[in-house]
């Protein structure tokens, strides 16, 4: 019997949650779509045309997807059991030995398959797919860039201290306008390597192109000058990654979370602030686990009584509440970064709120009603 009530209700909440989250994907790619075709060369064969716009639009679906899933989830599952609640049924499979203990059981039990499929889209489906879209943007309307200077990293190897500029990564994944500063351990300046071009070397390193370097040498007392070299290509050992670099100049939000973790490592390694990436690391980590609580949240739903005319409201409450999720996750993160909190706890914040909140719903309504 319980079984039966399980895969019942199962059922109607995956139903509901696919049939949600289908309309909300066709809304973001109706106005992702529009807001491309402002982009298309019109006239011109080889520039960015409405069929790239369409492929990017689509490659970028699975990112908003995973941002999309914990509101989805829980407006299906306060539509299933709001509905459930009006028409009797919840009150008669209470009467049949379905119990909150029970019922919050089962739930949790399918919030959990939530979160693991929003963790694989987030971390496996849309770095992949991101970075494609950006690929294929930057092959044929122009490159991938940060402000006016690009991206900026820095490494430490052996005793020496490099600055590294990049300033645009371009459709095909390489780079363009390299510029490298090296530095000794008393902070003077050791050489410039400027390149037109690079490219992140099979075994490691970069491979740069069109090379112009200045090596200065002024631990020779008088003999001190500096030495220019004109070069056609030129290796860099270095551990600057493809995914650092894409790193630097994407939003961190579009890395996987291991690569964020090693992104961390190297920034901590080499004495630059993490504190974004950590913020953004440990919301990868606990921004799955917002699916569980928005099952729970939505649990309470089911005890409440009301006429048909009250159904639309409550879900409509539901939309509100995963919205309010939504902006609060976004400004915890902003203002964690802002204020120098713990990051972690900057990124469980939002979701240890709303567990609190759904948890004194629940607790209220099957306690004193």
């Amino acid at each position: 019997m319980i079984l039966r009530i399980q895969r019942y209700i199962y059922r109607e909440v995956l139903t509901a949650v696919a049939f949600v989250t289908l309309g909300f994907l066709a809304l973001f790619f109706f106005f992702d779509f529009v807001d491309e075709l402002r982009w298309v060369r019109r006239g011109s064969p080889d520039g960015y045309q409405a069929s790239h716009a369409l492929l990017y639009v689509m490659l970028s679906m699975p990112s908003h997807l995973y941002e999309l899933l914990p509101i989805t989830v829980l407006i299906g599952t306060i539509y299933v059991m709001a509905r459930l609640a009006q028409s009797s049924e919840y009150t008669i499979l209470r009467t049949s030995g379905f119990g909150p203990a029970r019922a919050l059981r089962m739930l949790a039990g399918l919030g959990v398959a939530f979160v693991a499929l929003t963790f694989a889209v987030g971390d496996y489906v849309a770095p992949v797919t991101d970075r494609l879209a950006q690929f294929v943007k930057a092959r044929y309307e122009g490159r991938i860039t940060l402000g006016q200077t690009g991206a900026w990293l820095r490494e430490r190897q052996g005793g020496n201290t490099y600055s590294v500029n990049v300033r645009a990564l371009l459709g095909a994944g390489s780079m363009q306008s390299v510029r490298i500063f090296e530095f000794d351990p008393q902070g003077y300046l050791v050489s410039i390597t400027q390149a037109r071009s690079g490219n992140i070397a099979p075994g490691g390193g970069w491979d740069l192109a069109g090379v112009q370097r200045m090596v200065f040498h002024t631990r020779d007392g008088d003999h001190a000058h500096v030495e220019h070299l004109q070069l056609d290509t030129w290796h860099w050992p270095t551990q600057i990654s493809r995914e650092m670099t894409s790193a630097a100049l994407l939003d961190p939000d579009r890395m996987r979370t291991i690569d964020l973790f090693k992104y961390i490592r190297h920034l901590d390694a080499n004495g630059q602030s993490a504190q974004r990436y950590e913020i953004e690391f440990w919301r990868k980590v606990f921004y799955p686990l917002s699916c569980l609580v928005m099952m729970v949240l939505a649990l309470p739903f089911a005890y409440l009584h009301f006429r048909s005319a009250g159904l639309a409201t409550y879900v409509f409450g539901g939309v509100m509440a995963g919205i309010s999720f939504f902006l609060l996750n976004n400004m915890f993160g902003y203002i964690g970064n802002l204020q120098h909190w713990s990051p972690w706890l900057a990124a469980a914040s939002p979701g240890m709120i709303y567990s609190v909140l759904s948890l004194a719903a629940f607790g209220w309504l099957v306690l004193r009603r």
